[in-house]
């Protein structure tokens, strides 16, 4: 028997295996970041817009109206102290004007959950006012 000296001795050929666990946890950390980079990326983008001459808002003049209760129920408009019949006359005016679309009413603890409501009733009856809006003081 010849001895072959290039030939080399047989082994089984393993082929490497390939980890997917760094891959996949990559995979997993980048998708974290994109859900929640994605939401602040809203109000990234920051534009001065050019002025103009023709005013397009006036006739949507459009003015923030609240009315207050405080704890001793009475009632104000704006900062004014107003009884309730001045409050709706009051803004069956700006209602007709075309001023106010939207009413905040905004409401001490204090007060009885049926004058909030009774009052928000009346100020939906007045007319010209679309919208009337409970506020409320966002927990902390």
């Amino acid at each position: 028997m010849r001895y072959n000296r290039f030939r080399r001795p047989s082994q089984p050929i393993t082929m490497p295996e390939v980890s997917l666990t760094p891959l996949i946890d990559t995979a997993l950390t980048l998708l974290v970041i994109f859900m929640i980079t994605t939401p602040m990326m809203n109000n990234v983008i920051k534009v001065e817009l050019p002025t103009s001459q023709v005013d397009e808002m006036e006739h949507h003049i459009q003015q923030e109206t609240i009315v207050y209760i405080d704890a001793k129920g009475v009632l104000h408009l704006n900062g004014k102290v107003l009884s309730l019949q001045e409050i709706i006359k009051e803004l069956q005016q700006l209602g007709q004007q075309k001023k106010v679309e939207m009413v905040f009413v905004k409401a001490d603890q204090a007060v009885e959950y049926g004058k909030v409501i009774d009052l928000v009733d009346t100020i939906k009856m007045a007319g010209g006012i679309k919208y009337v809006a409970l506020a409320t003081k966002r927990a902390v």
